[in-house]
Parts: C-alpha cells; structure tokens; sequence
C-alpha cells in the first residue's frame, strides 16, 4: 500500500513515515502542500495522510481540488484543528476519516487498514471460482495470485461489466483512458494479448472488424 503523508512538524512525519514503514507501508512523506499535491499528480497513492495547516497549499484546499477533478483516493486528515466546524468540512470536502492531533500511532493504523479494507473488498468481482480485485491489479485462483498492471486491470474491468458485448478498441480507450496519453489499437491488443495469457481458459472473442468479447460462461 503506497501512502502520501503531508505533515510540516518535522519530528511527528518521522515518527509517522518510521511507524509506517515498519508496518509495511511505502511512504512519500512531504512538508509543503504544493509538492505534495504535484507528487499526486504524477503518481498513484492508495491513501492520503493529510494535515491541514501546511505551507503552500492547505490540506482542506488540496481535496477539494482532488475531489473537483474526479479524484478519489482515501484520505484521512491528521490534524490539530478539533473544532466540530472543522471536521465537518473535513468531511464534506470528501475525507474518508478524520484523526485529531495528538493520537496513538496504532489508532492510527486500525484507521488505515479499516479504509484499505473497505475500498479494496467493495470492488471485488468474482467470476468463474476467482476473484478479481481491480484496484489491487490481483486476481485469486484458489491459493494462487496473479499480479497485473493497472492499465491491464482496468481493461479487464470493463470487460468484465460488460461481459458479453462487442467491444471495440476505440470504446475502450474511451472509457479506460480517459483524457490520458491515448493509445494506438495496437496498444489495446496487446493489453488484451497479456491479459489472455493469465487465463488456462480462453474468455476474449475476437470479433472481426468489431472488437473483442468477454463472456464468463
């Protein structure tokens, strides 16, 4: 789980980035909100770990700005404003959780693993005796794992919740993309290559001069 921790009291984001990476967390710790929220627009974060009153850009102005754009990862505000008004904000702004300042390093843990829990088991989808987990790129066979890139999960989910229709190459840049780099046709085949290529069973049709079709049964 890669966590972005944004704590400007030098001391307490050492005693947080520490705790966590014992714990078996990656963690990108920032003091100033502008670099913070550069860094999570050039890279995936499972969780936000964000104080309020930083420098630059304040905590409260970097989720709403995050939720504005469509961007939804947890976040938990660590913070030593304790104000009902303040959580509330906190909270309509989008915060999955809300820790006052001072708190226990295992309370805030327990925290942690509740929201990974939450966002990783909701989006489960299990098909044909596996499980498939798109925002953890896995899929489960029995006691095996298999690991994907997050463009080959995201391709895979579609497919799966679309399963049975003809899926063409410009669909599904369309809605797996989005206003990303677009990629060429011969980008998505490969994609579907990969992805057939984790499977003992042949579940992608090939439509020809239409698309692809992922049927379950």
């Amino acid at each position: 789980m890669k966590i972005l921790l944004l704590e400007d009291d030098v001391i307490l984001q050492e005693i947080i980035e520490e705790f966590l990476i014992e714990n078996g967390y990656e963690v990108n710790s920032f003091y100033d909100g502008e670099k913070a929220l550069d860094a999570i627009g050039n890279s995936h974060y499972d969780l936000l770990l964000l104080d309020v009153n930083v420098p630059s850009i304040n905590g409260f102005e970097i989720l709403s700005y995050l939720r504005d754009i469509g961007n939804t990862t947890p976040a938990i505000y660590i913070t030593s404003l304790a104000g009902i008004n303040d959580l509330k904000k906190g909270f309509e702004l989008g915060a999955d959780d809300y820790l006052k300042k001072p708190f226990d390093l295992e309370e805030l843990q327990v925290r942690i693993e509740h929201i990974a829990k939450a966002n990783y088991l909701q989006d489960e989808i299990e098909f044909n005796g596996m499980r498939f987990i798109p925002k953890a790129h896995q899929i489960y066979i029995g006691e095996k794992v298999i690991e994907m890139r997050q463009k080959e999960a995201q391709v895979l989910e579609y497919f799966v919740q679309n399963q049975g229709k003809i899926i063409s190459c410009d669909e599904i840049i369309e809605n797996v993309w989005e206003d990303e780099n677009v990629p060429t046709h011969a980008t998505i085949r490969t994609y579907i290559k990969n992805l057939r290529k984790m499977f003992d069973k042949e579940y992608f049709d090939n439509i020809k001069g239409e698309g692809y079709r992922f049927n379950i049964i």
